[in-house]
């Protein structure tokens, strides 16, 4: 698979999407065009049948979808899980998602899935380990995916470069794309002391393809990405300067935990198309030196 681009891997997608939650199903279901598409988490419908294949069903004739996974197992030395990419591919093939993503890192060892997502190590053995993986999944699959940047927490004594562009050299090595979640460069500047803005402009912008929004917890010794609150000030400031670099990408706002009403989170997604706009405005006006 060759000749990747944002806009071919996410067919042309735009504009501020929101997190599929079976609590506000009916809710979305009821009126017409609350949202420009929705994210859906693949796990939650690993079913064979019953009532959220019914409710998933029809989502999918209302709006276009995109599948977001948290057990791809990226960086994983464990060989790859064959029945949840076949889960996946029968996902895959019912709803016909805009694209695809999972973690750049690794969630099971031995066999035991950790329900965490876990870091790895900025190395040039990774990049060839991890971008390995990422084609046979992407073969399997039939299609490019989206890898999404953590919030980390620690880092190694034996990392050889910066994660921004350990992350660009992965999707370039792997030829797939990069879901840029912007709260997690933020809560990882904070924890690291590393500059958020050298992070977003160290990113290979050809290969960014979406952006991910959430909010965070912020505690005496750590930032933590809860997904669980609105979207910081400080956070969309980023953002800003994001799609200053990049220019729009469609952007999703998660909410996992503490779930609020869900004008609450169309409020959010209004909130981040005026920083958008804000950001597109300053874009294209010229500078005095011009």
């Amino acid at each position: 698979m060759t000749g990747t681009s944002w806009t071919k891997v996410t067919g042309g997608a735009q504009g501020v999407g929101l997190g599929f939650r079976l609590e506000h199903a009916q809710r979305i279901l009821e009126e017409e065009a609350v949202s420009p598409w929705f994210e859906v988490l693949a796990d939650n419908f690993f079913v064979e049948s019953g009532p959220r294949l019914a409710i998933l069903d029809k989502l999918t004739e209302r709006y276009p979808l995109a599948v977001h996974c948290v057990g791809l197992n990226l960086g994983g030395t464990d060989p790859l899980d064959r029945e949840y990419l076949a889960q996946l591919k029968k996902l895959i093939n019912r709803i016909n998602p805009l694209w695809v993503s999972d973690h750049l890192c690794w969630t099971s060892f031995e066999g035991r899935r950790l329900n965490e997502l876990m870091p790895l190590p900025f190395t040039q053995e990774t990049i060839k380990h991890v971008a390995e993986r990422i084609k046979r999944i992407q073969d399997a699959l039939g299609r490019h995916i989206l890898v999404e940047n953590l919030s980390s927490y620690v880092s190694f004594e034996q990392n050889e470069m910066p994660e921004w562009e350990f992350l660009s050299q992965v999707a370039q090595e792997a030829d797939c794309m990069i879901l840029l979640d912007v709260n997690n460069i933020y809560v990882s500047a904070r924890n690291a002391g590393f500059s958020s803005s050298e992070y977003v402009e160290g990113v290979t912008p050809d290969r960014v393809a979406q952006f991910h929004l959430a909010g965070f917890e912020e505690f005496d010794t750590h930032y933590l990405d809860t997904h669980g609150r609105e979207v910081p000030d400080e956070v969309l400031e980023l953002f800003e300067k994001t799609i200053e670099r990049f220019g729009p990408r469609p952007t999703l706002i998660e909410w996992d935990s503490n779930l609020p009403p869900f004008e609450t989170l169309k409020a959010q997604a209004v909130r981040a198309e005026q920083a958008m706009s804000r950001a597109m405005s300053r874009k294209s006006i010229p500078s005095a030196a011009e």
